[in-house]
């Protein structure tokens, strides 16, 4: 029979597929759905429809009755003078001729797929290369599992995004389809337009073969992964306007951020600056005729109207001087007024090599440039991020309001203190907005734990602002009787200023405040960046570099008030000393939160930085991001 050479050929990758799982000890047939979900949950099954689906993501069977008659790749294994090959083959001549038109029947389980009925069909379309089979498919709805929450997190995600974009064939290694729903222009519940899906399948062909390529398959990561990640950083508008010469020749720019993926933690967290192994060595570089380095400072704001850039501005002043004729620092001002990439090239026009990027609002562009310009070293001023080009650095904010958690709980008499947070939702990026909102959640725990440490039965009274101002959220606070309050200053809340202050009839009086210093932070990092020693880091690991930086550092303390007792004074300081010294954590012992569950021990940073639950002794609740509403 002439087709009888086709199964042939798929008999023979049958066999070398079944030898190198063997080889490895590995299960050579395709997995059974039977053997690892109960008949109560097939049963429970919900029935998706027909359509098409990936053949990639088709990996077994639903039960293990002909389950040897195939290896694990889906290639036949049965002998060619079997009733079975001759069946085979007859579908492979009807494939070849006219294309298999009659669905199969699948189970869907965690974004795979195993078949109930077309085996061999879909056998014969792996062998001739589809995509895509036509399929009945009926989804299994996972057991909840504390062992698999994050893979549980990431799978409902995935069916939220099948749903609005009708794209099945994209699969991410971790949570992220929120993003890539972002990142291509949609609002979080909006539906796909076929128009939009017809681009996307288009888009994603494109980029496959230039992947591909690139070597893409011998990743461990996805393909989904790489792509969410070159949208990160060139915009979804660069995929649909560019030619493949060009998507090639960006994707070889990003490698290094698409290789990045593959890491089961994608971010090197360094939690304390490196001790310089040489002493002096700054001025033992200088010495042997080391060239002045130029360092540009480039600010969404400007030092007039926003706080945060007069703070940057004044650790850049700082740092000029501690460092003199070693670097030459210049400010580049309103650089998110309009385009920014045009300040920073101007800034790399204008001869800097090491661009400070001071706020989260810039990552998106200080990654983009560092791709662009590989031997300008750029950081951002922002919370960890899993970007392997720039580097990241921020301060742990979260150790100073524990203090002055412990010092409101000290001076409060009636039990009652406010605490006063702005929720910003007018950030256009949610991803950004989630970031800054935990990091927020963050300090608002620490400054509980704090209180309740000192006053065990002290209650923390939550209430949020957002572009109004603190006053009508302090207003709510004064009107219960509560005059203990960590707010912005009300006199002046343009300035940024936080403390914790006690509200009067003649005003708010300050009592203690966090105080940022990043003159020292910028000290830190370009003592490293000049001997050398941050860019042999950076090359060494193959992770993200992110610096968190808190009191043992030198960047973050409390300023406390003459008007406190030196009682209070004394605690503050010792509670400063034990942060810095590595004997008290903020968020060390056992917590419960305002739903009675339990965290024992000391929580990671990864655990801080994704805070999502309040404290117990908090009155208060979470505010929600618009994508949540």
């Amino acid at each position: 029979m002439a087709t009888l050479f086709h199964y042939k050929e798929a008999q023979k990758l049958a066999q070398k597929e079944f030898r190198a799982a063997t080889f490895k000890g590995e299960h050579p047939y395709p997995p059974a759905l039977d053997n690892f979900v109960t008949d109560s949950q097939i049963i429970r099954g919900q029935d998706m429809g027909t359509f098409h689906i990936p053949m990639e993501f088709i990996i077994g069977t639903r039960t293990g009755l002909r389950t040897n008659a195939f290896a694990r790749n889906f290639m036949p294994l049965m002998k060619e003078n079997t009733e079975f090959a001759i069946k085979w083959d007859k579908l492979c001549q009807s494939q070849m001729e006219e294309g298999i038109r009659e669905p199969i029947l699948a189970y869907e389980y965690y974004n795979r797929y195993y078949v109930q009925e077309g085996n061999k069909r879909v056998s014969v379309l792996k062998f001739c290369g589809a995509d895509t089979v036509y399929a009945h498919v009926i989804r299994v709805l996972p057991e909840f599992d504390e062992s698999k929450e994050w893979e549980e997190i990431r799978y409902n995600e995935l069916t939220k995004f099948i749903r609005y974009s009708g794209v099945n064939y994209l699969e991410l290694s971790r949570p992220g389809y929120a993003r890539l729903q972002q990142l291509v222009g949609k609002q979080p519940e909006e539906v796909w337009s076929v128009e939009d899906r017809r681009e996307f399948r288009s888009i994603h062909f494109h980029f496959r073969k230039a992947y591909e390529a690139l070597g893409g398959n011998k990743l461990t990561s996805t393909r989904g992964d790489a792509l969410l990640a070159f949208i990160e950083v060139y915009g979804y508008p660069a995929l649909r306007n560019s030619t493949e010469d060009q998507l090639k020749e960006m994707l070889e720019k990003a490698w290094e951020e698409i290789t990045l993926q593959q890491e089961e933690h994608l971010i090197d967290l360094k939690l304390d600056p490196e001790e310089e192994k040489k002493p002096n060595l700054l001025t033992q570089v200088l010495s042997i005729g080391e060239k002045t380095k130029k360092v540009a400072f480039i600010h969404d704001g400007n030092a007039e109207n926003s706080p945060w850039t007069r703070a940057h501005e004044q650790g850049r002043e700082y740092v000029q001087s501690v460092l003199g004729d070693a670097i030459e620092t210049t400010p580049y001002f309103d650089a998110m007024d309009n385009d920014p990439i045009p300040v920073m090239e101007q800034a790399i026009a204008d001869g800097n090599t090491i661009l400070f990027t001071t706020s989260a609002e810039m990552q998106a562009v200080a990654l983009r440039c560092a791709i662009e310009h590989p031997n300008v070293i750029v950081l951002n001023c922002s919370q960890v991020s899993p970007h392997r080009y720039i580097r990241t650095y921020d301060v742990r904010v979260y150790e100073a309001k524990f203090v002055l958690g412990a010092i409101a709980g000290a001076l409060s008499d009636d039990n009652m203190i406010g605490y006063v947070e702005r929720f910003d939702n007018e950030i256009e990026d949610k991803h950004a907005a989630r970031v800054h909102t935990a990091a927020a959640i963050a300090g608002i725990n620490a400054f509980a734990l704090g209180a309740q440490i000192v006053n065990p039965r002290a209650r923390v009274y939550l209430e949020w602002f957002e572009s109004e101002g603190p006053q009508e959220a302090v207003n709510r606070l004064t009107e219960r009787g509560i005059r203990l309050i960590y707010s912005r200053s009300l006199s002046d809340p343009s300035r940024g200023k936080v403390s914790l202050s006690l509200m009067t009839e003649d005003g708010q009086k300050e009592l203690a405040a966090p105080v940022w210093n990043w003159g020292v932070y910028y000290e830190t990092l370009l003592r490293g960046i000049l001997d050398k020693s941050l860019q042999a880091g950076y090359e060494e690991s193959n992770r993200a570099q992110n610096y968190y930086w808190g009191m043992s550092a030198g960047v973050v303390k409390v300023h406390c008030s003459e008007k406190l007792p030196d009682s209070t004074k004394n605690l503050a300081e010792l509670l400063q000393d034990n942060i810095r010294s590595g004997q008290s954590h903020p968020f060390k012992g056992k917590i419960y939160t305002q739903t009675g569950k339990a965290l024992d021990s000391e929580l990671t940073m990864e655990q801080i930085m994704h805070m999502d639950w309040l404290a117990e002794n908090i009155v208060g609740t979470l505010p929600l991001l618009e994508e949540n509403k």
